[in-house]
């Protein structure tokens, strides 16, 4: 862990739809940005806009963070977040990536073709994303500065009854437990409040 900031080298932020996960991790930012002018912080940033909602959702999302975290630049990356964070990672960097779960969302169900299939590929598995998910391991481990994820928790509800959904929730649990055993810190938010899973507070 940095004492000087309390980040940990590696931390895993995890919570449901408006747990406060994503404000944890702006807050981290934040405090990052104020412990040393010489210090830099990046959000990757792995939503894609589909669609009118999800525009207005990202541009929303936008200018609440630069009012929130205005010393924070932004990196668009839908689906080489391993390579992203092997490029962007430095000492003096700080690397937010959010979040996870759009991001396995890429690449297990990915838009509609211009022929109209939902190329849907949530069955296969991590058959499909074993070298995505690897390359983000290997990019975590390797990271030398600190890297925030935020992700989000969906296992904990009613089981879907769609074959493909279970699917795709079986896969963002393992994707989720991947993720926690390489990080040092593992954090759970629940109505704004953080809960420590692993690491020190």
């Amino acid at each position: 862990m940095n004492k000087a900031t309390g980040l940990a080298k590696s931390e895993l932020i995890l919570g449901g739809q408006r747990s406060g996960k994503s404000r944890r991790a702006e807050v981290l930012a934040r405090q990052w940005l104020d412990a040393n002018a010489a210090h830099r912080a990046v959000l990757v940033a792995t939503a894609q806009p589909w669609d009118d909602e999800m525009r207005d959702r990202i541009a929303r999302h936008q200018a609440d963070r630069a009012e929130r975290v205005p010393g924070m630049q932004t990196v668009e990356e839908p689906t080489e977040l391993g390579a992203a964070i092997a490029h962007l990672s430095q000492p003096g960097t700080l690397v937010v990536v959010d979040c996870l779960t759009l991001w396995l969302t890429n690449l297990l169900m990915p838009a509609p073709s211009a022929e109209g299939q939902d190329a849907f590929a949530a069955d296969t598995g991590l058959d499909l994303a074993s070298a995505p998910i690897k390359a983000l391991l290997q990019a975590l481990e390797q990271a030398s500065g600190p890297v925030i994820l935020v992700g989000n928790e969906i296992g904990m509800g009613v089981i879907p009854m769609g074959a493909q959904v279970r699917a795709f929730v079986d896969t963002l649990g393992r994707l989720n437990q991947d993720v926690a055993r390489v990080c040092s810190r593992v954090t759970l938010m629940a109505a704004g409040l953080p809960l420590t899973l692993k690491g020190t507070p």
